[in-house]
This record gives structure tokens, C-alpha cells and sequence, in this order.
């Protein structure tokens, strides 16, 4: 029956063939040409039909084996598998009886090893921070190559690395009593790398042509403090520096180096001079030019009392200085009676006071005016202050106290300016009164004279 369909469906498809071949080239001209031309394409597709089943039936086998030898790798492979899950866990029983036997053996030195690796850890910090290295180097490589060999591959320390760590210990404690001298590359503050001698002082310090060194631990490196401390202490370095066995005074840092960080961080004179800003450098210059005045005051009035001092002394009458002006005024009117003498005199001491007191009123002004001006920058550099804060919040206690640092510079800067402009006002108002006393009391001996003379 299957054949039978197969039959028809072929003829169908060769008659269909058949009316598009004719169609096309019109060959086909009776019934006769027709049927044979029906024939020869059911003749053809019947071979093809049978053609195209022997390819599926070998191809069928084909896929057959290929099945076949799929399921035999598929067996092989699950056979592996058992075998491989057998051994692995025969091998975690013999690593686990193998595990307690060496905790056996090892027993107290269990122990002891745990406690080699902690301290060559904690050794190894201290010697990458410890000026000793930079002149003994690689002593910090060892213990951290021997620590991370014990940590990560249960690595047995041997007795001569055991002793090493014994000895760098006991080295390092040695040195640190020592104070020698050897030489090494130094990195200048210009960047420029030169070889120099080196002055260590224990753990504590490098020093070398005066200045102070830092060592870093994690280059190896040794480099001049870009900011060196104060002059004193560069002064000591020199000396130690040049010292053969004498005792030196000598400034150390017990901290290894925090201290002496933040001494070199502490600004100075000129620094802290620049923080107050504009209004600092205003408050600086009238404070000198409060100065310079009461230089010139000072020199003057110290010039005209001595020659006052002078004219007391002697009877003959000189013009170069007050007093010898006023008691000309004697000689100038030898007729006038008590009263207008009186005037007279009275006239020329009025006319000696404002020489005298020149330049006074722009000092005590300038004492004045300069805490004044050192509030204005107070005040305006807690204004930038809280604008930062509500900027940037709160969070940076540093920014907080920079800027309130900044801030009281000006107030310091006014209080600096101030206080000695007061004190020289003081001093130079009570010498110009001084010598007007003088002439106020000459001058009226003069007119006593003449009183009794009338």
C-alpha cells in the first residue's frame, strides 16, 4: 500500500514535471509524446526514490555505531569516575593519619614555630622602619620570606634560618647603642642622588652636612628633609657630625620619626606672617612706620635733652635747643614789665611744644588702630572658615583649625604691632613732657627774677 501511494505521488510530481517541460519548450505536440514523456519521468523518480532509501539505511548504521561508541566512553568514563571518588577518599584518610603523626612528632615544637613566624612578622615591621637598615639593608626581605614561607606552605623553619632570626634580633638591639658613620646614596631635597657619609645615631637619627635624613622602608631609600628643623638643631647635627668622640648635645626623636615630622610641618616666622594675609601685611607695614617714628622721636628727643641739660649748666644763652629760646626771650624784652613777660614766655613755650611732641599723636594712633585691624582680619577669616564648613561640613577637624589658625595670625600680628607702639608712646610723651616741665619751670623763674627786680 506504501508503494502504491510512493507510485502515485511520483506520477503526479512527473506529470507535473512533464506540463512544465511542455509549457517551457513546447515540444510535446500529441498524446503519444505526452504518455512517453510520462513514462521516462516515472521511470526517473522511481530511481531516485530507491537511491535516496540505500543512503538512509547505510547512514542509519552509521548513526548506529556512532550511538554505540558513545555509550562505551559514556560506561568508561562513569568507571573512571568510581575509581577516581575510591582513591580520593582512600587519600584523605592517609592525609588525616599523616596530619596526626606529624602533630605527634612535632608536639612542643608545634608551638615553637607559631610562635618563629609571629615574631619574624612583627620583627619585620620594625626592621623596614628602623634607621638600622639603611645601614644594614635586606634583613626585612629574609623575615618576610621566611614568615610567608611558614604561613602559606607549612613550611618547617631549619636551625640556621632559626638562628639568623636570633642574631638580626640581637643586632638590631647592639646597634642600637651605637653611634657610627658609613656611607650611602642620598637623595637631596633638589631630587639630585649623591653618595655621602652618614652620621647614625642609634635607631633614632641620620644626619649628614648638617641636615637631618629620612629613611624610607619600603624603597630602602635614604633622602634629605625637604624641611629641615630649627637652627639649633641643624648647629648639633653639624657638630655631632664633625665630633671625634667628644660628647655632643645631640636632639633625638624617641618615636622614630613622628616628631620630628611634625616639627618640620610647624610653619615659620615668614609663614606664619604670610597666613595673615592682606590685612597681616597692612598691620606689618604701619607697625613699621610706627617704628620709624618713634626712632626719629626717641634719637630727637634724647638729642634736645641733653642740650637742655647742657643750657642748665651754663649761664651763657644758646638758641640750638628749647630752653635756650625761651630764656633769650629774657634778654629779648629786658624793659617789658612782669605780665607781659609772663606772656612772652608763655608765647615761646607754646611755640617749643608742638616741635616737641611731633609724630606723638600718629603713634598712639597707630597703637591703637593695629589691634583693630587685627580683628577686621580675625573676623574675616572665621567668615572664610564657616564658609568652608558649610562647604565641606565638618569632617576634617584639620581645615577647621587651619582656618581659625589663620584667623588669629591678624589678631597676633595687631597684638605685635600694638603693644610696643604703646609702650614707645608712652616713653617718648613723658620725655617731650619732661622737657616742657623744664621750660615751664625755668620760665617762670624768670619772671620771679624780674618780680623782684620791679
Amino acid at each position: 500500500m506504501l508503494k502504491q501511494i510512493k507510485f502515485v505521488a511520483a506520477g503526479l510530481a512527473a506529470a507535473t514535471l512533464s506540463f512544465g517541460a511542455m509549457a517551457e519548450n513546447e515540444r510535446a505536440l500529441d498524446l503519444d509524446a505526452l504518455l512517453k514523456q510520462l513514462e521516462e519521468g516515472q521511470f526517473a523518480q522511481s530511481q531516485q526514490n530507491k537511491q535516496r532509501e540505500q543512503d538512509f539505511v547505510a547512514q542509519r548504521a552509521q548513526q548506529d555505531q556512532i550511538l554505540a561508541d558513545t555509550r562505551k566512553q559514556r560506561d568508561n568514563a562513569l568507571k573512571t569516575s568510581e575509581n577516581l571518588e575510591t582513591q580520593f577518599e582512600e587519600n584523605e584518610f592517609k592525609l588525616a593519619d599523616l596530619n596526626q603523626a606529624l602533630d605527634t612528632r612535632l608536639g612542643s615544637l608545634k608551638e615553637l614555630f607559631g610562635v618563629l613566624q609571629q615574631v619574624a612578622g612583627d620583627t619585620k615591621s620594625k626592621f623596614q622602619n628602623s634607621v638600622v637598615s639603611a645601614q644594614i639593608p635586606g634583613r626585612a626581605e629574609f623575615l618576610d620570606n621566611m614568615a610567608q614561607a611558614m604561613g602559606k606552605s607549612s613550611k618547617l623553619a631549619s636551625i640556621e634560618e632559626i638562628e639568623r632570626v636570633w642574631f638580626e634580633m640581637q643586632r638590631e638591639m647592639t646597634e642600637s647603642g651605637k653611634v657610627t658613620k658609613f656611607e650611602t646614596s642620598v637623595v637631596e631635597a633638589g631630587g639630585e642622588k649623591v653618595n655621602k657619609e652618614i652620621v647614625r645615631v642609634g635607631p633614632f637619627a641620620l644626619v649628614a652636612d648638617g641636615k637631618y635624613l629620612d629613611f624610607n622602608g619600603i624603597t630602602g631609600t635614604v633622602a634629605e628633609l625637604v624641611r629641615q628643623p630649627a637652627d639649633r638643631y641643624g648647629d648639633s647635627a653639624q657638630a655631632l657630625q664633625n665630633s671625634n668622640g667628644e660628647l655632643v648635645e645631640f636632639g633625638i626623636d624617641p618615636t622614630g620619626g613622628s616628631i620630628l615630622g611634625l616639627l618640620v610641618q610647624a610653619p615659620d616666622l615668614k609663614e606664619r606672617v604670610e597666613q595673615g594675609g592682606e590685612v597681616g601685611y597692612i598691620i606689618l607695614i604701619v607697625g613699621a612706620i610706627g617704628l620709624l617714628l618713634a626712632l626719629e622721636r626717641l634719637i630727637s628727643l634724647t638729642l634736645i635733652n641733653g642740650k637742655v641739660q647742657k643750657q642748665l649748666k651754663r649761664k651763657e644763652i644758646k638758641t640750638d635747643n628749647p630752653l635756650g629760646r625761651v630764656l633769650k626771650v629774657r634778654e629779648d624784652h629786658p624793659d617789658a614789665d612782669v605780665e607781659a613777660l609772663e606772656l612772652h614766655l608763655t608765647e615761646a613755650i607754646l611755640g617749643e611744644v608742638p616741635k616737641l611732641g611731633r609724630n606723638l599723636t600718629i603713634i598712639k594712633i597707630i597703637s591703637v588702630v593695629a589691634p583693630l585691624m587685627g580683628l577686621l582680619g580675625t573676623v574675616t577669616g572665621m567668615i572664610n572658615t564657616f564658609q568652608a564648613i558649610t562647604l565641606f561640613g565638618t569632617g576634617d577637624p584639620k581645615l577647621m583649625a587651619g582656618g581659625i589658625s589663620t584667623a588669629l595670625v591678624t589678631t597676633v600680628l595687631g597684638l605685635v604691632v600694638a603693644i610696643p607702639m604703646t609702650l614707645l608712646y608712652a616713653m617718648l610723651n613723658t620725655r617731650s613732657k619732661n622737657i616742657v616741665y623744664v621750660l615751664q619751670e625755668q620760665a617762670s623763674g624768670v619772671i620771679a627774677e624780674r618780680a623782684e627786680r620791679g
